[in-house]
Parts: C-alpha cells; sequence; structure tokens
C-alpha cells in the first residue's frame, strides 16, 4: 500500500480509503469487521464514513468495529444533511455543526475526528460563519483537519480566501466525485486544488458500480446492484461517452489480467493531484477485490489508452486559451517587431 500526504499537511494517508456507505445498508456489523480487518491488513489507515449514511448507522458500526485501534485509523466523517425534524437539524449553521459533532463522536465512540467534512454547499449559511465555527472544533481538539465536498471551484478558493485572511483552519482535503466515465474536476478543481495544496480524495471511483465488470456498454440497470434499488449510482453525471470508456477498460483490463475494478481505480490514483480513492464494498469479498487497486503501477501504454478514450472537451475558457503560450512563445516573430532586438 502506498501513502501519500494529504494535501500540503503531514498527515500520511493511504492510498485507498475505505468508505463505509453500505455499513448498515446491505452490510451488517459482522460483515463490516471483516471488511475492516481485511482492509488493515492490506495497509489502510484511511475510513470514510457520513453522520447521515444508513441513517446513522454506518458511523455507530465503524465506531465498534474500530474500538481498540483508534491510532490505527485515520477516520473522516462529514455533516450537512438532516439529522432530525428540527429546522435547525440541517446545514452548516453554528448551531448545527456543534450539535452533529457531538453526536458523530458519540457514534464514533471517540474523542475527536481526524477529518470533518462539509457534505454539501449550504447558500443558507454564511460561509465565514461556518469556517469560523471549524476553526473553534480543531482549536478544541475535536477535529484534526477540515474540508470540503462538492465545492464549486470558485466557492473552494473564496474559502480559503477567508482562512488566510482570518488565519482560521485551512481546508485539508477536498473530496469530488471523479472516475474515468466523470471527470469533470479535472477543469477547474484540480487546477485550485494543486494551487492551494489541497488533498483530493475521491469518492465514487467505479462510477457507483459501473466500472466493476458487472455492466456491459449500453447497460444502466443490474440486477442485485444499486441501480436496480436506485440508491447512489450516479449514471445522471457519466459522461457521453461512458460506454465506449468502459468498452476500453474491459479491453485493457483482461490485457492486464486484472478485474475492471482494480483498473478503473488504479486509473483514478495515478492522476495528477490526487491523494486517495474511497473505495466501498458490501461483502468482504468485494473489499478484496478492491483493495488489490493498491500498490501497483499501470503500464503507459494501457493508461494513454483509458486517458485518451474517457477525454472530456475542453469547455470555454480553456477551449480558447489552451494554446495562448504559442502565441506568447511566437511574439518574436509577429511583423511589429521586425527589425527590433
Amino acid at each position: 500500500m502506498e501513502y501519500r500526504r494529504l494535501g500540503r499537511t503531514g498527515l500520511k494517508v493511504s492510498e485507498i480509503c475505505l468508505g463505509t456507505m453500505t455499513f448498515g445498508h446491505g452490510t451488517d456489523e459482522g460483515e463490516a469487521a471483516r471488511i475492516v480487518d481485511m482492509a488493515i491488513g492490506a495497509g489502510v489507515n484511511f475510513f470514510d464514513t457520513a453522520n447521515s449514511y444508513a441513517d446513522s448507522a454506518s458511523e455507530t458500526i465503524l465506531g465498534q468495529v474500530l474500538k481498540g485501534r483508534r491510532r490505527d485509523a485515520i477516520v473522516a466523517t462529514k455533516f450537512f444533511n438532516p439529522m432530525g425534524p428540527d429546522v435547525n437539524s440541517s446545514g452548516t449553521s453554528r448551531f448545527h455543526m456543534m450539535h452533529t459533532v457531538e453526536d458523530s463522536l458519540r457514534r464514533l465512540q471517540m474523542d475527536y475526528i481526524d477529518i470533518l467534512y462539509i457534505h454539501h454547499v449550504d447558500t443558507q449559511t454564511p460561509l465565514d460563519e461556518t469556517l469560523r465555527a471549524l476553526d473553534d472544533l480543531v482549536r478544541q481538539g475535536k477535529v484534526r483537519y477540515t474540508a470540503c465536498s462538492n465545492f464549486e471551484a470558485w466557492r473552494l478558493m473564496e474559502a480559503m480566501w477567508l482562512s488566510d485572511h482570518n488565519g482560521w483552519e485551512r481546508f485539508a482535503a477536498y473530496q469530488p466525485q471523479y472516475s474515468l466515465v466523470v471527470r469533470d474536476i479535472e477543469q477547474e478543481i484540480v487546477p485550485v486544488c494543486e494551487l492551494k495544496g489541497i488533498g483530493v480524495v475521491v469518492w465514487s471511483p467505479l462510477g457507483g458500480g459501473f466500472l466493476t465488470g458487472k455492466y456491459r456498454p449500453g447497460e444502466r440497470s443490474h440486477s442485485g446492484t444499486r441501480s436496480e434499488e436506485g440508491w447512489a449510482f450516479p449514471q445522471n453525471y457519466f459522461a457521453a461517452n461512458a460506454d465506449e470508456t468502459l468498452t476500453t477498460l474491459l479491453d485493457v483490463a483482461a490485457d492486464l489480467d486484472r478485474t475492471p475494478a482494480q483498473v478503473a481505480t488504479r486509473w483514478v490514483l495515478e492522476q495528477p493531484a490526487i491523494t486517495s480513492a474511497i473505495v466501498g464494498a458490501r461483502t468482504a469479498e468485494q473489499a478484496q477485490d478492491n483493495l488489490q487497486a493498491g500498490g501497483w503501477v499501470m503500464p503507459a501504454a494501457a493508461l494513454n489508452r483509458l486517458n485518451d478514450v474517457s477525454h472530456l472537451p475542453d469547455r470555454y475558457p480553456k477551449s480558447m486559451e489552451h494554446n495562448m503560450h504559442e502565441r506568447r512563445d511566437a511574439a518574436v516573430r509577429m511583423p511589429s517587431m521586425n527589425g527590433q532586438t
């Protein structure tokens, strides 16, 4: 297992992060314990959950199976989603945040949260209120690092400016959707993270299971999967060339004698700025397959095939400005500069 620094922090996390969204939703505590044991045995030290996963059962189960192994685990959780019927039981207000962190700590049976993510964008709470409350949680020792998920590039930049300007805790990580069939973050989000030293921890590197090998090009539903249940299957975000990409993935996986899931996750891990990929599993058998995405390097020819087939066309303004360096380099040959040195 490879370990990578989380952004510009000194924290090192495994390149594979075990996602626990299925804990309490198709995966009982016994199976969850087997999955966690397998992950730790494979070198995973990074675990991802959220207060709203499986009506909070995910946090509860993860805390139970990690009992006695707190120092072995870097635990990330999230907040935003409604956690009750009260008008203030959702969002990123100081009021809700302080309550929900205490609740998460109780369910996890832990004294602190390693990484606390803002799960979604809250347009009803001023960003400075949220960031100052996060800073207070760090100073209180209840949270070690702060992070966000699903922010637009401009909002992420505004958050970084506010934190730097006010001396508040900066986001250490950003959690986006990213896979061979959803590459949108390459346009704006990845450059921001590279510029500001923010770790990128990817969710859904397998496209909700679409890239595991269970599906064939043209299929969008498969028996016994998320797509059949209508749960956490992100097909609305798939690129128009998703089926062509899947075809190439299946071919490359066969050539490499790897499963499509291993190859798809490995592709994510070999892209610029990516710190870790969150992989989940309902069973220990699925976990065993997914964990084998770590610890190897994809041959350049295979990587290039997947890069090329899944590449998205540049959007404006990059589509207009991507080659402006050539115009700059050609300035010495401009007619207006003839005869000048």
